[in-house]
């Protein structure tokens, strides 16, 4: 073929060139292609868990109180708990003591609300006063710390007399409040040995108070904290004097 023209003779030629390069481009992206699917991986795949409509929990959620009764439930000190059950809340029944699971529990999710009294009585660590302990252990603090000053380390959502909340985000007395907890228990050794500290991550009505916090052993009042070898254990919830209320407690197994 014989081209005249210098305008249609490079017209001809780009032509050309684009139709070689757009071969090249796609022979580059089959390469890119086939060289992705190596760090490829689809097993095992994840397990399909349904999401909870409406404050109900996880398909996969263990229910621990759904307003109904204390089956899942014991007093720490043996037999049947006196806490009160009534429109569907869990509410504590003053010095009748202290409340376990009766199933023991490691790693997990946790979901739980709870509510101090409406009618504010004493201030400091004595208005609106509860814990939840994990492993019967360690505790993240429940107290009305609205407007209630007392120190820091033992203000809601702390753990308590370790870490100190990164914000205040409690509500009013007599307004419902959540926690979210991922905890991860201590690892320790057949000896006895600390093999890995425990962690936890709270979030406080949807705000993060509690980043990966690392427990430093057992939360006490008077003391320094230390590890004690064992395993599994209750989660447990604080009769400390006052009338707190729970309810929509669920954990998943981590």
């Amino acid at each position: 073929m014989l081209i005249k023209s210098p305008i249609v003779a490079a017209l001809f030629v780009f032509l050309c060139s684009s139709a070689d390069a757009a071969q090249d481009v796609a022979l580059n992206l089959d390469e890119i292609h086939e060289r992705a699917k190596v760090t490829e991986r689809w097993q095992p795949e994840p397990e399909v868990v349904i999401p909870g409509e409406q404050g109900r929990p996880p398909s996969d959620a263990i229910v621990l109180f759904d307003g109904d009764d204390l089956d899942q439930w014991v007093a720490a000190s043996g037999g049947a708990p006196s806490w009160r059950v009534e429109d569907g809340a869990l509410t504590v029944l003053p010095r009748s003591g202290d409340i376990l699971t009766r199933e023991h529990f490691g790693d997990v999710q946790l979901h739980i609300e709870w509510r101090t009294p409406a009618e504010v009585k004493g201030e400091g660590q004595g208005r609106g006063n509860s814990g939840v302990f994990l492993m019967e252990r360690y505790e993240v603090q429940v107290l009305d710390s609205f407007d209630n000053p007392t120190y820091a380390n033992g203000q809601a959502a702390s753990v308590y007399k370790q870490h100190i909340p990164l914000a205040n985000a409690s509500r009013a007395p007599g307004q419902w409040q959540t926690y979210d907890i991922i905890f991860m228990a201590p690892r320790i050794s057949s000896n006895g040995s600390l093999l890995h500290p425990a962690t936890v991550t709270v979030l406080h009505n949807g705000v993060l108070v509690q980043n990966h916090a690392v427990i430093a052993g057992q939360t006490v009042y008077v003391g320094a904290p230390g590890y004690e070898a064992h395993g599994e254990a209750p989660l447990r919830l604080q009769d400390h004097g006052n009338p707190v209320s729970y309810r929509n407690i669920w954990v998943r197994r981590l």
